[in-house]
């Protein structure tokens, strides 16, 4: 008996539906769309196999390319319409393994679509705006707001493997670490913080590091999440920046002993500024960054002895903080002179948060930790994509080999550097 391919018998339920009708108009509509649907993709299939080989299905041609014919495989393909079950047809002995062009083309399309839904979703779309710019000349939407939300999932699967990732494979020379707040509906209205590492690599890149949600910018809470880094392979960075808060600065003294710390200056100056008088503010803060901003460390000390002899009687809050911390305020200028810039300030990650915060800011709060996590990771991970490189000279490169080794950090930990200079 002469076996019917499944484009047939998709044909002959087609005429059985027109046959019989149905009663629900809808459903009747929408089995002739998926039967009709599901038609045009088989023949597309079979006529490639057709094609491929030169001969029919019962064909037989001396001049045809090697292969047979080999039954066929069960398929699901994703469409407008939902999943549609297919028949995939398959082939043996042949010269190479077919393959489906058509198939390939589908996958790349709904790649395509989920990718642009995606990013859709990062850059500031709800799902109910996603799920209505998807709809088709009758209003038929391609995407449910279910979908939209499931699609997005991927998002955390992403963030997950970004969070456990080697990072031993990292020569990161400055370490700058900076925390942000959000409103998560579990927390019953309070704010948490999601703790971010960002580093700037021997070779000049600067990447994002690790993203973990801290509850507060706690010492435990950094604690743990420099353990993290460190248990994934991180090694001793040079120089870590960050702001003066207690919890963090004694994490870094315990996590990175031999690391110097760098007090962000931008945080600093903004803490003097709220101790002055508004009408000195002008007249101090110039001196006050005069210091901060010199490139020789000796020099800078005496414009700050001199700053806190002059004004010390007169504004003793504003210069007590300025005496406060002073030594991690200047430790960037044991460095190359050309990092300066870079390295004094967390403003890179500060920069970043603000496009983070433009798009959360739509969302009045969080569901949970996981909806909160997967979209401020999205949106940093894209963000950090622009972030330009450094410049990294063998001069650079040979001044941080020599300071390593004067702040006693283990032989391998300038297993990247000396390679750099060495080439």
């Amino acid at each position: 008996m002469k076996k019917i391919q499944p484009s047939e018998r998709i044909s002959n339920q087609i005429f059985a539906l027109l046959e019989n009708g149905c009663q629900d108009n809808e459903n009747f509509m929408s089995s002739l769309i998926k039967l009709s649907i599901k038609k045009i993709i088989q023949e597309t299939l079979e006529q490639e196999i057709t094609d491929y080989l030169g001969r029919g299905y019962f064909e037989r041609n001396d001049k045809a390319r090697p292969g047979q014919r080999n039954g066929y495989e069960n398929r699901n393909l994703k469409t407008a319409e939902g999943k549609l079950p297919i028949d995939v047809p398959q082939l043996r002995d042949t010269e190479s393994p077919y393959l489906s062009n058509f198939l390939n083309h589908m996958s790349f399309q709904s790649q395509e679509f989920q990718r642009l839904a995606l990013e859709m979703y990062v850059r500031g779309l709800s799902t109910r705006d996603i799920q209505e710019t998807f709809v088709d000349e009758t209003g038929q939407t391609f995407l449910s707001k279910d979908g939209v939300t499931k699609l997005t999932e991927s998002l955390y699967e992403e963030y997950e493997r970004f969070s456990k990732r080697d990072l031993s494979i990292y020569d990161v020379v400055y370490l700058f670490v900076d925390g942000v707040y959000e409103n998560m509906r579990l927390s019953l209205g309070a704010k948490e913080a999601i703790l971010c590492a960002w580093g700037i690599l021997s070779d000049g890149r600067k990447i994002l590091l690790h993203l973990a949600l801290g509850n507060k910018e706690s010492y435990e809470s950094w604690k743990d999440f420099f353990r993290n880094m460190i248990s994934r392979g991180l090694r001793m960075p040079l120089l870590i920046i960050g702001d003066g808060a207690p919890g963090l600065i004694r994490a870094i003294q315990e996590c990175y002993p031999k690391s110097k710390r760098q007090r962000c200056l931008v945080h600093k100056l903004r803490n003097i500024a709220n101790k002055l008088p508004k009408n000195v503010i002008h007249e101090i803060m110039p001196k006050i960054k005069s210091v901060y901003y010199q490139t020789d460390r000796e020099v800078a000390l005496i414009a700050a002895t001199r700053l806190i002899d002059d004004y010390s009687d007169k504004y003793p809050s504003a210069i007590k903080c300025f005496q406060e911390d002073l030594e991690s305020c200047l430790n960037f200028m044991e460095f190359p002179s050309g990092h300066h810039r870079y390295i004094r300030t967390t403003n890179l990650i500060e920069r970043t948060f603000l496009e983070q915060k433009r798009r959360t800011k739509i969302i009045p709060r969080f569901m949970d930790e996981k909806s909160c996590l997967k979209l401020i990771y999205a949106t940093l991970i894209r963000v950090s994509r622009n972030w330009r490189k450094i410049s990294m000279s063998n001069l650079d490169l040979a001044l941080l080999k020599n300071i390593r080794k004067l702040y006693g950090f283990e032989t391998h930990d300038n297993q990247f550097i000396s390679m750099k200079v060495a080439a």
